[in-house]
């Protein structure tokens, strides 16, 4: 009987290296997020020069 209780039990646990590769999954998701906000920002400012540059032409 208690193994039967040790198997019904470990149905509902999920291992702990996939709760930690979730939490690094979403930590590198947050991290590209940022990149791209941070890239979009610089490009902006390049935007906002060539404009200048091509009214000057």
């Amino acid at each position: 009987m208690d193994k039967l209780q040790q198997v019904m039990g470990s149905f509902g646990k999920r291992p702990k290296s996939s709760e930690s590769t979730n939490k690094k999954r979403k930590w590198r998701e947050i991290e590209l997020i940022k990149e791209r906000f941070q890239l979009e920002k610089e490009l902006k400012a390049y935007e906002d020069s060539l404009e200048f540059m091509l009214e000057d032409f």
